[in-house]
């Protein structure tokens, strides 16, 4: 994707609809707002996603991102959350056994609700935002940075890039994540879901958010975990007991890792907490649960090949960010 190599990049993690919010952070970044577009003289904003969904003003907060990318102010990456409103509206493929690519289950109807409320009365915007999330790339590489949403995996970005080398998929790859295994199901779910692993013995819990998991979210990063504590990362801590059970030598040889030489690598979706920091060197989570209440954050990148903790710059989320 082509980037302006002379301005510097503000990338910036999940909005989930906290449009005020954004507003306060481009301002804090020293953006303005000429007309409807938010632009700064040498730099540019760079999403990781997650535009949509939970948050009070998702139409606000679409309308903003997308007029800075239109006006060159802006790039913005897929988030899992734009995959799922692509694919509750797009039909699954003949003999798939579905009906559409994110099936119309009561848990993928909640997580689209509000942004489904929003756009109630709005369904020319809402079918222009469909158009809009179908082209955006699934990565961004940069050269001597990288983003992602949730997972940089070269094992399926290099096959993926001999495909489409932008990033941007069409409707047909779209269609064949429907069929569970396939190529472009793994990327979607590797590239903006991440790598999870199964409770053991089949243990189920209920988080604060009232989903049952029997899976939960791990990190990619963790040079050398031995036990289920080491690996979870997801915004309800284990049980103790299963957090301090050992993993065996077939779960940690399945563990993604991304390596201390490799380019930056900016991520979301993970909802962080707490003080903006690197969590390695050359890797950053930019989500801070900002429609939790947590921070809307943003890392000032330059030229630097290692991350300065400095250069992150953020918001806290007022409450309530009320809606209209």
């Amino acid at each position: 994707m082509e980037l302006d190599a002379v301005r510097g990049y503000d990338l910036i993690g999940d909005v989930h609809g906290c449009a005020r919010t954004l507003e306060r952070l481009l301002d804090r970044l020293g953006y303005r707002k000429h007309g409807d577009v938010w632009q700064h003289p040498r730099r540019m904003a760079l999403f990781l996603g997650d535009i949509i969904d939970r948050g009070p003003r998702i139409r606000e907060a679409l309308h903003l991102v997308h007029a800075m990318v239109e006006a060159g102010q802006a790039r913005c990456i897929m988030g899992n959350h734009e995959f799922n409103a692509i694919g509750w509206n797009t039909p699954a493929p003949p003999g798939s056994g579905r009906q559409f690519v994110h099936e119309h289950t009561p848990r993928h109807a909640r997580l689209l609700k509000e942004t489904q409320e929003q756009f109630e009365g709005h369904p020319g915007d809402w079918h222009d935002f469909l158009g809009w999330f179908q082209e955006l790339p699934l990565f961004i590489d940069g050269g001597h940075f990288r983003m992602v949403h949730a997972c940089w995996d070269s094992e399926l970005i290099e096959p993926l890039r001999a495909q489409h080398p932008d990033g941007r998929v069409d409707e047909a790859f779209i269609q064949a994540a429907a069929e569970r295994g396939s190529f472009a199901f793994r990327v979607f779910n590797r590239l903006l879901r991440g790598t999870d692993m199964p409770l053991p013995s089949g243990m189920t819990l209920t988080g604060s958010d009232g989903f049952t998991r029997s899976v939960f979210r791990t990190k990619f990063w963790e040079e050398d975990p031995q036990t289920y504590g080491d690996v979870v990362f997801q915004p309800d801590a284990l049980p103790e007991q299963v957090a301090r059970q050992p993993l065996s030598a077939a779960q940690k040889s399945a563990l993604l890792s991304y390596g201390a030489d490799e380019p930056l690598l900016f991520v979301g979706h993970y909802w962080r907490r707490g003080r903006p920091a690197p969590i390695r060197p050359n890797l950053a989570c930019l989500d801070y649960s900002a429609v939790m209440y947590g921070k809307l954050v943003a890392y000032r990148l330059d030229a630097e090949t290692r991350l300065d903790p400095d250069k992150f710059v953020w918001v806290e989320v007022e409450r309530p960010e009320t809606p209209h």
